[in-house]
């Protein structure tokens, strides 16, 4: 079986597209899954899912839920009710995995915010449960504890995965946030089959930008290859989604970006 059978499009990886176009376009391809993000369903997740469904195209993912963290209990009480919503939305979609962005300190101290999104994750969970629906913990780069996650390494996410003890509570790997980790094949090993999600990019040397600085694969450092054949060796085989952001690839994108992404997800991946 091809390794192409599990390449999944995030969304962002087209950000200008619509989604009809991001739909038209991967089924023109051959790609089999898309990866959703929520403010990107037109407000319509019920539209959205039929939409795929139509050209035989699979949801691998929803992003995001999380973002627990708020100065105040009000905040914290809407971001609970806001995660209640996009699980219910993963659940439309048909996405097994809502992906967890678990968000900055937002006023509280690190190791309270990292509290927060513990207890954030332990009140949804049995929502997910209910709905079967995998909440997948994804740790980001350090470079973004500030302004997007306090979770910040693969070791943090399984903590918590394991802390939660539910097959409804796993971690995504994503190789960009995760490549210059020394602990980050152990990690891997030791997240098994708490592994719900793999997401690939690369790293320029320069980076052109802490966001919007993410490398087609092989246009960087990472070893994208050796992590996937550790994460596959593991026994995860499931989807592998292509997460780019970057404003180059934004401003070129085309009918034929699809197939770029095959031709290096084929060499790199």
């Amino acid at each position: 079986m091809s390794i192409l059978s599990r390449l999944s499009f995030n969304q962002m990886t087209a950000d200008p597209w619509s989604l009809e176009q991001v739909v038209t376009n991967c089924s023109r391809a051959g790609i089999p899954y898309i990866a959703a993000w929520r403010h990107k369903l037109d407000g319509d997740p019920t539209k959205a899912a039929a939409s795929m469904r139509r050209e035989g195209l699979k949801v691998s993912s929803l992003c995001r839920g999380g973002w627990f963290s708020g100065p105040t209990p009000e905040d914290r009480r809407q971001r609970i009710a806001d995660n209640r919503r996009a699980i219910e939305e993963a659940a439309i979609l048909g996405a097994p995995v809502l992906v967890m962005v678990c968000g900055p300190a937002n006023g509280q101290t690190l190791e309270d915010a990292r509290a927060t999104v513990l207890d954030g994750l332990a009140e949804v969970l049995p929502d997910a449960e209910k709905a079967g629906i995998t909440l997948g913990i994804e740790p980001l780069h350090p470079m973004y504890a500030a302004e997007r996650s306090v979770v910040v390494t693969l070791k943090q996410a399984t903590d918590m995965a394991e802390h939660l003890g539910s097959p409804n509570a796993g971690v995504v790997v994503d190789v960009f946030h995760v490549w210059w980790d020394p602990e980050i094949y152990p990690q891997i090993k030791r997240a098994g089959p708490r592994i719900v999600g793999f997401h690939v990019s690369d790293w320029p040397v320069p980076l052109p930008g802490i966001l919007m600085g993410r490398g087609m694969m092989g246009d960087g450092v990472i070893e994208i290859r050796k992590l996937r054949e550790a994460v596959d060796a593991t026994g995860y085989t499931g989807p592998i989604e292509v997460e780019i952001f970057n404003d180059e690839l934004w401003k070129n994108a085309d009918e034929s970006l699809p197939g770029l992404i095959q031709q290096r997800f084929l060499k790199h991946v």
